[in-house]
């Protein structure tokens, strides 16, 4: 490779990483909904490495689009701009929806106490909850849920912002082989950022004893979704 496209591999690499960090939304949304929902590290892992390949696999094209029609980056940056705006939107409406949703399901699990007499004198009480009395089958968790498929589109409309102005576009000035490296380098980095911020927190709140929380579990997470889409849509995290 030559120097030029070897300086263009660093940049890559070195914005992919740093933008991976700075946005909480690359990573806060699978943390809490592995937690919540009890994910399995696999599991974990294969729904962070789909999200993210949506999520840079939609910029990609677009800048592809834009390299091969030769338009300007400002139009591009038009473009991802509305699609920042729709994302962060999705992502606070999912947030809040499963907050509520999470809500329902507190409410439905509170325990409570029954009491029952016997003949003579004797009674007892046994407490109890209602839950999997009346659980529908997609509130399971066992069940098929489409909270993963709702992430997954969430972050094929969210763009990766310093992909086609930092990136795609100085590479493409050099040669196809550069573009196509680079391009590679900056999802690769992206992705494997992804499931490190993912795993390694889920790791440590897995360690923490939140049994008292747990019923609120679904709340926590919708709320924290939510947040960090408030966050990026109104502080440009």
């Amino acid at each position: 490779m030559t120097v030029e496209l070897n300086a263009l591999v660093i940049a890559a690499a070195s914005i992919a990483f740093f933008h991976t960090i700075l946005g909480p939304d690359h990573y806060l949304p699978f943390v809490m909904m592995s937690w919540a929902r009890k994910w399995s590290t696999a599991k974990t892992t294969f729904i962070t490495v789909l999200c993210g390949l949506g999520h840079i696999g939609s910029s990609v094209v677009l800048g592809l689009i834009g390299v091969a029609m030769g338009l300007a980056v400002g139009r591009l940056e038009t473009v991802e701009s509305f699609r920042g705006n729709l994302a962060a939107w999705l992502l606070i409406a999912f947030g809040l929806a499963y907050l509520a949703w999470g809500l329902r399901r507190a409410y439905r699990t509170r325990p409570h106490a029954h009491s029952h007499s016997h003949t003579g004198t004797t009674s007892h009480a046994h407490s109890h909850t209602h839950n999997l009395e009346h659980a529908h089958i997609h509130d399971r968790e066992g069940s098929t849920s489409i909270a993963p498929w709702t992430l997954f589109v969430i972050f094929v409309f969210g763009p990766c912002e310093p992909l086609i102005p930092l990136v795609m576009y100085p590479a493409a000035r050099a040669s196809l082989f550069g573009l196509v490296v680079v391009t590679s380098v900056f999802g690769t980095v992206t992705i494997l950022t992804m499931v490190a911020l993912v795993l390694l927190p889920r790791a440590g709140v897995n360690l923490i004893p939140f049994s008292r929380m747990q019923r609120f579990a679904h709340v926590i997470a919708g709320a924290t979704i939510c947040l960090c889409g408030l966050a990026i849509q109104f502080l440009g995290l």
